[in-house]
């Protein structure tokens, strides 16, 4: 069912209209009828409608202005215009808009009808070719490659969730399950100051500054091999060239070894063909997909020992430092889990996040300095955390807090469960009370802003929000949220109530009042204050005249 507003200022033609046509039949939902133009804006805002029907020719605003302002702000909308045959030039101005339909009039209800469906089925259409299954998979088959290096790429840099990686494996027909796994990496070497000087090899890759091309060359070279050696997936990321060793049976030994012989039959095949050289550096072996991050992090790490032990060659992590692939890793998701929870969690999702973090811990073996240096590792993420929210720390922690004094306390990691849950629990309950402070501070500056502006008739939430220096969508989300009204009708209101004073307590006219409160055209004030009050403005100051007496 569709949303359609309908905007028509001659009572009876808007009255005939609203009983001649069965809009739930026509699959639309009429969520109100505006008067004219102006009132219609103030509708958009609190209804959102798929579709406005408008008369031209309206007081305040026509429904050429109202269409211009409806394309400037719900671009999506599909708007009918009602028009005669002695409005051709307004026609002609409806067509720079890009009306949807027209309707000439007179017309009836049968024509309003068909319009209706007509325009029903032009979203319908819209919306399956959004929904198109088999256009969807067209699109999707042409961009798979793209789709592919991209979850590849992420797989490397991120600990994504089992569950992720698992979805788009089978999406991108990535066989990796029950494999062992290890990152390489093949870094382009810088050229000597020698090999620059003389004229330039047109046929040859090894004086050319075009470095894309040069990595494509080296991909090519790997892909090659890499498949022939049934080895796993090469692809470019970071202006590196990615090894992602993939073998069957999680086991360290056999894996390292076909890695190691394959990288280096890939090292001497650009030397030997491309006349330029590559560093390899080697990650450690994981067991897990969702610990292939750490390999990549650790190839990396094998890169930055180039400058010691030279160039052209493969350098593996494990031979320059020792590592420890069950050693505790607060890794990026975890942080952002953490982070994410204390900032909009709840306490039950916080409490099970603070326990997948210390799961299996007693089991590991671990040192006692690798424990506490991801002790720290936590509560740095959960102080950032508390900090970004403008929570205030010495509330919470207390003025003599000593975070490396508190890691030395505990005698058994269930005891540093208890306290970061505990101050997980505090914090996130303070950022929580913050931000409901913060969102009734913005609404009571706009509130203020609003009673001291309000008599301004350019007033509007642009200006609102720019004086706040948050955006529109933000602001409009809040105010309602905390006022349990759009800024329109708030605005509205406060303009009313300080008309309806001014009826009251002086002789001013109703032109003068209207000006007073912010409408430029007096008619509209009139038509306003009649919807609001039940009464014209006249008859008001009237009614209150007699109760006074």
């Amino acid at each position: 069912m569709y949303k359609l507003l309908l905007v028509e200022d001659e009572a009876d033609v808007r009255e005939g209209i609203l009983a001649e046509i069965d809009w739930a039949a026509c699959g639309f939902e009429l969520v109100d009828a505006a008067e004219n133009g102006q009132e219609a804006v103030e509708l958009m805002e609190r209804f959102v409608p798929d579709v406005v029907v408008t008369d031209i020719q309206m007081p305040f605003m026509d429904g050429l202005q109202l269409s211009e302002w409806i394309r400037d702000h719900y671009p999506t909308t599909k708007i009918i215009i009602l028009t005669g045959f002695d409005e051709f030039e307004y026609a002609q101005k409806a067509v720079k808009l890009h009306i949807d339909e027209y309707l000439l009039k007179p017309y009836s209800s049968e024509d309003l009808v068909s319009m209706l469906a007509k325009i029903k089925s032009q979203i319908d259409d819209e919306a399956a070719r959004r929904e198109n299954v088999q256009t969807l998979q067209e699109h999707y088959r042409k961009s798979l490659p793209v789709l592919r290096e991209v979850f590849l790429a992420s797989l490397v840099t991120r600990r994504l969730p089992l569950r992720e990686i698992q979805e788009k494996c089978e999406s991108y027909n990535l066989d990796l399950q029950g494999c062992g796994f290890a990152v390489s990496l093949l870094s382009l070497d810088n050229l000597g100051a020698d090999d620059q000087e003389g004229p330039a090899d047109s046929g040859s890759l090894r004086r050319s500054k075009d470095t894309e091309l040069k990595l494509f060359a080296v991909l090519n070279i790997a892909e090659e091999i890499v498949a022939r050696h049934d080895l796993g997936l090469v692809f470019v990321h970071n202006r590196h060239v990615v090894v992602l060793s993939a073998v069957k049976g999680a086991q360290r030994e056999p894996l390292m070894e076909r890695t190691l012989a394959v990288l280096e039959e890939i090292r001497q095949s650009i030397d030997k063909y491309l006349k330029f050289t590559v560093t390899i550096g080697v990650g450690t072996f994981c067991p897990a997909l969702p610990e292939v991050a750490y390999s990549f992090q650790d190839a990396v790490l094998a890169l930055d020992y180039r400058p010691i032990l030279g160039d052209n060659r493969i350098i593996c992590i494990s031979d320059v430092e020792t590592r420890f692939v069950e050693k505790l890793r607060f890794d990026e998701l975890k942080e952002h889990a953490l982070i994410r929870c204390l900032k909009v969690g709840t306490p039950q999702e916080i409490g099970e996040i603070v326990e997948s973090l210390f799961e299996g811990i007693a089991d590991m073996g671990v040192s006692f300095k690798d424990y506490q240096i991801y002790l720290i590792e936590i509560l740095t993420a959960i102080l950032k955390a508390a900090k970004d929210s403008n929570a205030d720390l010495d509330a919470i922690f207390g003025p003599d807090f000593v975070p490396l004094a508190e890691l030395h306390k505990f005698t058994n990691p269930q005891e540093a469960k208890n306290w970061v849950l505990g101050i997980c629990t505090n914090i996130m309950s303070r950022i929580a009370s913050e931000r409901q402070y913060a969102y009734k501070s913005l609404v009571d500056q706009a509130k203020e802003y609003i009673q001291q502006h309000y008599h301004e008739t350019d007033i509007s939430i642009n200006k609102v929000c720019g004086m706040l220096h948050i955006s529109a969508g933000y602001f409009s989300s809040i105010f309602k949220k905390e006022a349990k009204t759009t800024f329109g009708s708030y605005l509205s209101q406060i303009r009313m109530e300080a008309a309806k004073e001014l009826l009251r307590t002086t002789d001013l006219k109703a032109f003068e009042i209207a000006e007073k409160v912010g409408y430029a055209e007096p008619n509209y004030f009139s038509f306003s204050f009649r919807k609001y009050a039940g009464v014209s403005p006249k008859e008001y100051r009237s009614a209150a005249a007699e109760g006074q007496r």
